[in-house]
């Protein structure tokens, strides 16, 4: 079975990608495997981080398992995001959220058993 090993998230501003991401979930960096273009999310599993382009990530689109949806909601606009109205499905809750630099991903709160 082939999982996912490893992904990058598109931004146009790394230091403002981990300030949001950071405040938003508690993310810290490792500065050793970071650099200018690039930002590594220190032991996160699957690996993953930020690499600058010039536009913030339109695919792929993410799901970030959380456990309360509503409560991120709020932070991501305090931080300068935007969300979309939370739906609710049989496998959980879910939005779709945009960071303070217009990159798109979902917060996804799992129903029980999930």
């Amino acid at each position: 079975m082939v999982q996912l090993g490893y992904f990058t998230l598109d931004t146009p501003d790394i230091a403002k990608a981990r300030a949001f991401f950071g405040a938003l979930f508690g993310w810290t960096f490792d500065d050793t495997a970071s650099g200018p273009t690039y930002a590594h999310v220190a032991d996160s599993e699957p690996p993953f981080g930020f690499t600058r382009s010039e536009r913030a990530s339109q695919l792929p689109h993410l799901y970030f398992r959380v456990e309360d949806v509503d409560a991120l909601c709020k932070r991501v606009t305090e931080l300068g995001g935007r969300t979309a109205v939370p739906s609710d499905s049989a496998t959980g809750r879910s939005v779709v959220v945009c960071d303070d630099q217009g990159g798109s991903f979902s917060l996804w709160q799992p129903a029980a058993g999930f």
